[in-house]
């Protein structure tokens, strides 16, 4: 029986939050119940990891871009391979979880994700993980299993495997065989999101990064680029990189919990620290950095200090209820619909570590766009039932964090990760890997500034895109591309509401934000012309965002469509400016609105008028018998 007890004990369950949708949700902080041998165990493996490293040369590191955006989606994913021949999947990239699982053919319950299930039959090199001493088996006694569940009531289980998984055309790294989960049951959030399942760059034996780590494949390090507000996408790297020499760093302890926990001490606001407690920061679990939640949650006391400073120091703006009556959001409104100029409306938030190094936060790390109200911005940041500070993916958008591992230190610096992804991918194309020996993996090409709007440079341009597509006051209304069709079932049509999905993902817009023009068809298929608007709180379409679509469709060949739509070939694709609308049209409620007025006034004016002159016809009768004077006739004139 005390057997038993330690064995379940040692047994982790991680508990954590996805948000499917801009609004917020309860948060349990993710638990992990260890043992005193399990932390010690981790210890060993980490002196020996460090040794390894000290005796290997630089390794070369895997460049994985990311897809969706945070707040539109509730995280980010990126795409990995897994099979021979290798068989595609999206994944949530997760620093809370510490398995990859994605559904498996036999799948019992699983739900309809973006890509096809796994199939095993197809792969030649796909091993199931047999019963031993080290995993949970099945009932049978002969497969090793997993299971994780999560708060929100959603769990994801299945059978352990080792197959190869191999990071796309943009990686140096070569294929490696790893162990990951094939999910057989799954259920809540896991059942009904879109993408396919998890990748684990947890602490713990299944994370891939441990795997990798262990293989000597890659150095013990790894760093994620969200993209800002509005743009989505960014940038991962599995293996280390040169850091920038402004990067600011923080100490992580990794005996502390398996997540990844900062040593915060202060926040300023506006530059004033908030009145509080250094250790206010170190409750429980510290301060975790966690990429698959959405926003930031504090301890009671420094979300009520943090609310208040910061309103103060927007007093300027008016406070408005959020997108959601459900919950108390604290929003305010007049800040504007550009990004770029909400430093002018809301202060500065800076992080201040035990080492004394200071990070600043601009807007767009602690705000999310209202949606229901233009120019209005909400507080992404609430507050934790838990003595826990939980930083989730909004306070690091268009940040580069650096998790170094072997170091037990992450790092921050503030670029514009979307173009981060690009010079990363004009890297690669300048200087191929040898194919006998891979060459070292040279730092991302990233700039000493801290400006995040970085524009791609002219040498680095892809041809017939300018370095600056937008110069001036140029402002683009909505980009308009054809797509050349051809099904594989000449009698099918193509479903274009689910086309219209997949290339809003693609592209990395809203699926609101794609719409179909029109169409043709032919005997050898059909050609569509399709349009891609601003979002729904924007008039145009920024820079950047219209670089990124751009890019894509230059760079089409990368985009991936499910089969059954067949193959498929950008025609064209054209930039339509934003069409200022005339004095007429700017103007047009005030007008029918100033007319109605008038034309009410003036039936107004005549309704008093006839009523004054029959008042006054009514006063020129007399009563009966009443004596009128006599007149006397006047001769007519000859």
């Amino acid at each position: 029986m005390a057997s038993l007890l330690l064995c379940l004990f040692i047994i982790g369950i991680n508990l954590i939050v996805v948000n499917s949708t801009i609004d917020q949700r309860p948060l349990i902080i993710p638990l992990h119940l260890s043992s005193h041998n399990s932390i010690v165990h981790r210890q060993l493996d980490d002196r020996r990891r460090h040794l390894q490293q000290s005796h290997l040369p630089h390794r070369p590191n895997a460049r994985m871009r990311l897809y969706d955006d945070l707040l539109t989606n509730g995280y980010y994913t990126t795409h990995l391979n897994i099979g021979t021949p290798p068989q595609q999947f999206a994944l949530i990239v997760d620093t809370g979880s510490t398995v990859t699982y994605v559904p498996c053919s036999n799948c019992q319950r699983c739900g309809r994700h973006q890509d096809p299930r796994f199939q095993p039959k197809l792969s030649s090199t796909y091993q199931s993980l047999k019963c031993n001493p080290d995993c949970n088996c099945d009932d049978d006694g002969k497969l090793c299993t997993y299971e994780r569940r999560y708060a929100e009531m959603s769990s994801s289980s299945g059978v352990l495997a080792e197959d190869i998984i191999s990071f796309g055309n943009e990686s140096e790294l070569v294929p490696q065989s790893a162990v990951f989960g094939c999910e057989t049951v799954e259920t809540g959030d896991l059942y009904t999101q879109r993408a396919d399942g998890i990748m684990g760059l947890g602490r713990g034996r299944l994370s891939v990064v441990d795997q990798l780590v262990d293989k000597g494949a890659i150095s013990d390090s790894f760093s994620l680029c969200y993209g800002g507000m509005d743009v989505g996408g960014g940038a991962m790297i599995l293996g280390g990189i040169s850091p920038p020499p402004d990067m600011v760093f923080a100490h992580s302890d990794p005996f502390r919990s398996p997540y990844y926990n900062i040593a915060l001490e202060e926040i300023h606001v506006a530059g004033k620290p908030l009145k509080l407690s250094r250790k206010i920061f170190d409750g429980r679990h510290g301060t975790v950095l966690d990429s698959g939640t959405t926003y930031a949650y504090l301890p009671r006391q420094a979300f009520s200090a943090f609310t208040k400073a910061i309103t103060k120091e927007t007093h300027s703006l008016k406070p408005v209820h959020g997108p959601d009556p459900n919950y108390d959001d604290i929003c305010f409104s007049g800040a504007g619909r550009d990004v770029s100029q909400l430093s002018k409306a809301f202060p500065e938030v800076d992080m201040v570590f035990s080492n004394g190094q200071k990070f600043s936060l601009s807007p767009e790390n602690y705000l999310f766009r209202h949606t229901k109200v233009s120019g209005a911005y909400c507080l992404g940041i609430f507050q934790n039932a838990d003595a826990t500070t939980l930083l989730g993916g909004i306070v690091v958008r268009n940040t580069l964090v650096t998790y170094d591992r072997a170091d037990n230190k992450i790092g921050f610096w503030k670029t514009n990760c979307s173009e981060l992804w690009r010079r990363m991918q004009f890297s690669n194309a300048s200087a191929p890997a040898s194919a006998s020996a891979p060459t070292p993996a040279p730092a991302p090409l990233v700039s000493s500034s801290s400006n995040t709007s970085v524009e791609i440079p002219p040498s680095l341009a892809p041809d017939g895109l300018p370095p600056n597509i937008l110069p001036g006051a140029y402002r683009i209304g909505f980009i308009s591309f054809e797509i050349s069709i051809s099904m594989n079932n000449s009698s099918t049509r193509p479903n274009f509401t689910e086309f219209a999905v997949f290339i809003a993902h693609e592209l990395e817009v809203d699926d609101s934000q794609v719409h179909l023009l029109n169409f043709s068809s032919s005997e050898d298929g059909y050609l569509v012309r399709w349009g891609i608007f601003p979002a729904e709180s924007a008039d145009y379409i920024s820079n950047t965002t219209a670089s990124s679509i751009i890019l894509h469709l230059k760079d089409h060949h990368h985009m991936q469509f499910p089969e059954r739509f067949g193959s498929y070939e950008l025609v064209k694709w054209n930039v339509e400016p934003q069409v200022k609308p005339t004095w007429w049209r700017q103007h047009v409620v005030a007008v029918v609105i100033g007319t109605i007025i008038t034309l009410v006034l003036s039936l107004s004016v005549i309704g008093l008028w006839s009523v004054w002159r029959r008042r006054q016809t009514f006063k020129k009768y007399q009563p009966v018998g009443v004596s009128v004077p006599e007149q006397e006739l006047q001769p007519l004139e000859s």
